[in-house]
């Protein structure tokens, strides 16, 4: 079988020339890429892909990234994106940033460097080279797409639900029942999400005459532990709620726990609203209404902008919305 020697060999060129080739192509010139192509094509290097990538400067590959790879929201936009990408000939190559910028910016080199041909972030971080153009008002020098989220001040190409609104009807949801005490755990205060379903928040409230109270209003990171501290911290500060509304379904996990401790019970005293139907809301005890987010049709959506973009060039940003729903099960009930 050939190796990289043979080919550096057959190209009459050496070894690290070949490497940056299959690996930078854009930092050898057009003339050395062709000759080392014909030498792979005529060695049968395997993989074939390489040569072909080489020769066609794609990979058909895209890179996503996931802030916490356990986080059950992310797994649905996940197969949606995979649905469309194996259904075109692309392989999804997932990898988690943990919110950190060096693990995001050493993703994002993997598409620099053509190892990759796009980059798909669900995330609300953006690589630093990114950041560093769009602040000089450039495009971004690859293909990028966000889904779920947006960066704040940055025009991106995005696949998403409107937050706000999905907010005001969940808010507008316990308002329906009676309820005129309701707490809201928001995620992250820099969360443009967050951000967005707090809006969203006041705004029925504003709408419905009923005056904002601060003490009503606590900070969580979107985990199931920050939900219980934050639900936590409501029930001795303002006993008198009657309704939580949870910028996701981990934190209204976390909130039904406090509540039960309390020996207070979900829906009878307190009714707890979440955010994004994932998969184990319906089986919380008691099962929990919420805002579904169409995962798959959001990940599905973000893929065919990803492919039109990668294929056919950069065009205007572009902002795709897609519809919520409002999922009513037991965890939300009329003021007794």
């Amino acid at each position: 079988m050939a190796n990289i020697k043979d080919i550096a060999k057959l190209a009459g060129v050496s070894v690290a020339t070949v490497s940056r080739a299959l690996k930078k192509p854009d930092m050898v010139k057009k003339a050395t890429r062709d000759v080392v192509s014909a030498a792979i094509a005529e060695l049968s290097y395997k993989p074939n892909a390489l040569a072909s990538g080489l020769r066609r400067q794609k990979s058909d590959s895209i890179v996503v990234i996931v802030p916490f790879i356990q986080n059950p929201f992310y797994s649905g936009i996940v197969q949606g994106i995979e649905n469309i990408a194996h259904a075109h000939g692309y392989k999804v190559l997932l990898g988690e940033s943990q919110n950190n910028q060096k693990r995001l910016d050493s993703y994002a080199e993997m598409v620099m460097t053509k190892q990759a041909d796009g980059l798909i972030l669900l995330g609300a971080m953006l690589p630093t080279y990114m950041k560093n153009d769009l602040e000089e008002n450039q495009t971004p020098s690859i293909p990028v797409v966000m889904a779920c989220e947006y960066f704040d001040g940055f025009d991106i190409p995005n696949v998403r639900i409107d937050n706000v609104e999905a907010a005001t009807a969940a808010t507008n949801h316990l308002i329906a029942l009676g309820h005129r005490r309701i707490a809201k755990i928001t995620g992250p205060v820099s969360n443009p999400l967050s951000k967005d379903r707090l809006k969203g928040y006041k705004a029925a409230l504003k709408k419905a005459k009923i005056k904002l109270d601060s003490s009503l209003i606590a900070t969580g990171e979107f985990s199931v532990h920050s939900g219980y501290k934050a639900m936590t911290t409501l029930l001795n500060e303002a006993p008198d709620m009657t309704a939580v509304f949870c910028s996701n379904d981990e934190m209204a996990l976390g909130a039904m726990k406090a509540i039960k401790e309390r020996r207070l019970r979900v829906a009878k005293d307190i009714s707890v609203i979440g955010f994004d139907n994932v998969w184990f809301a319906e089986y919380t005890d008691p099962p929990l209404t919420t805002i579904c987010q169409p995962h798959v049709e959001i990940g599905e959506t973000t893929m065919k902008l990803m492919l039109d973009i990668s294929n056919n060039g950069p065009k205007l940003p572009q902002k795709i919305i897609l519809p919520h729903q409002l999922i009513r099960r037991s965890s939300t009930a009329s003021v007794t």
